[in-house]
């Protein structure tokens, strides 16, 4: 072998260390050696082709001598592999697997927390409507006829048996007093019909009339007395419709509706003229689940926020409903609230019961998750591994989400668990004290 020869097996025995390097877990892993040869034998080509370049046009070779040096090449190829593979056969086959430490040291590590459980007040909300607590609906008891004046309106704080509408009573008055003129004449009759009574009484002592005569005047004295009685009794009713022909207030309370103007018609058939609540009292009734309403009862505090502003109002369960919704699946609670002209009866509030206290896990908000089957979080098993659990959410505490169920308090559980976990997922857990 001639110079160029040499150092073209040289070049050739330095790319081969190399690439054995480069290359050594491809052909350890899968056994590629064809690749690795095919790889190396273009390498070496290059190397003759730039040699060859760097000789100039007086060291080109004749085709022999590139056969020769192509042979050569192809020796020094299988014995690079040859040695490869019996490094990897000796040496390779026989590494070390990673243990589980090494994998938990590769794992990425994630803040846990357990929970525990504490005593906490149990909270149910929902959401409802304000209205009257005993809503009275006025309307005209009389005959009715043309309004002359309303007295109060919508707000207004009224008695029992206070005028609201005055009503026009002209015809009725007339005939009030018809019916006290044939009083004066029923009497009359009565006192004529007295006095022949008494004569004929006399007149039949002495034999100048019978007694049957006597009897007739008797009967006549008895109609003229019926005729009065009847004719005071027209009059009284008359007196009582009359009266009845101003709208009064039933009840004392805080009127919440008007529907009646001055020179407006009214009967019986017009409908309601006032609303009042009585005595000013309002409630909100809250539409619950059966299990939320199994957990509460007559009693109860709550506290009621009206749609739209900051205030609370503390009110309490004076009823709940003894029948569930078919449909909905929901029953009612009405909650007794004190009057106050920012409890608008009709508008919505929310509120939140007081159903006891209760021990359960808390949690904070980013421990939760919610998916298609509902809330759930992350735990960290023994061996480290990252588990699914389903939980059921409670109500909103100062430190967090109450569960319910789903939780003993003992586990670990993944405190900031976005879509970064996958159930199964080896991880590093660092648990954080509970405060």
């Amino acid at each position: 072998m001639d110079q160029s020869g040499g150092l073209a097996v040289g070049i050739l025995l330095l790319a081969g260390s190399d690439l054995l390097r480069q290359y050594s877990s491809a052909i350890k892993t899968l056994g590629c050696f064809t690749r690795a040869r095919d790889r190396i034998w273009n390498i070496g080509m290059n190397y003759e082709t730039t040699l060859s370049s760097s000789l100039g046009s007086d060291a080109v070779m004749d085709n022999a001598e590139r056969n020769r040096r192509r042979r050569n090449i192809a020796l020094i190829v299988v014995a690079i592999l040859a040695v490869a593979g019996a490094a990897y056969y000796f040496f390779g086959s026989s590494a070390p697997a990673p243990t589980d430490a090494d994998k938990v040291g590769q794992a990425q590590t994630v803040t846990v927390v357990a929970p525990g459980r504490d005593s906490v007040v149990r909270a149910i909300n929902a959401t409802g409507t304000l209205a009257a607590r005993r809503e009275i609906p006025v309307g005209v008891v009389g005959e009715g006829g043309r309004v002359l004046q309303v007295y109060v309106d919508a707000g207004a704080w009224v008695r029992q048996g206070q005028v609201l509408v005055s009503v026009d009573r002209s015809v009725q008055t007339q005939q009030a007093a018809a019916i006290e003129a044939q009083i004066g004449v029923a009497r009359a009759d009565l006192q004529l019909a007295q006095n022949e009574l008494e004569r004929a009484m006399q007149l039949v002592e002495r034999g100048f009339i019978s007694k049957a005569d006597v009897d007739r005047k008797t009967a006549t004295r008895d109609a003229a007395r019926a005729r009065v009685n009847v004719a005071n009794a027209q009059l009284a009713e008359t007196r009582a419709r009359n009266a009845r022909l101003d709208v009064r207030a039933p009840v004392s309370g805080y009127v919440l509706e008007r529907k009646v103007e001055p020179g407006q018609t009214v009967s019986a058939g017009s409908g309601i003229l006032f609303r009042i609540a009585k005595d000013g009292e309002l409630e909100l009734q809250a539409k619950l689940s059966e299990g939320d309403l199994g957990q509460i009862a007559v009693g109860i505090p709550a506290t009621v926020t009206p749609v739209g502003t900051d205030r609370t109002f503390n009110g309490s369960i004076w009823q709940i409903a003894p029948m569930i919704d078919a449909q909905s699946r929901q029953g009612m609670a009405r909650i007794a609230l004190p009057f106050d002209a920012a409890l608008r009866p009709g508008g919505f509030a929310s509120v939140e019961i007081k159903a006891g206290a209760m021990t359960a896990p808390v949690l904070p908000e980013s421990a939760v998750q919610t998916g298609r089957e509902g809330s759930f979080v992350y735990i960290v098993g023994k061996d480290n591994k990252v588990q699914q659990r389903p939980v059921k959410v409670g109500s909103v505490t100062a430190n967090g989400l109450i569960i319910e169920q789903g939780l003993d308090g003992t586990e670990r559980v993944v405190l900031y668990a976005g879509g970064f976990l996958n159930p199964g997922e080896t991880i590093n857990p660092k648990l954080l004290k509970k405060q």
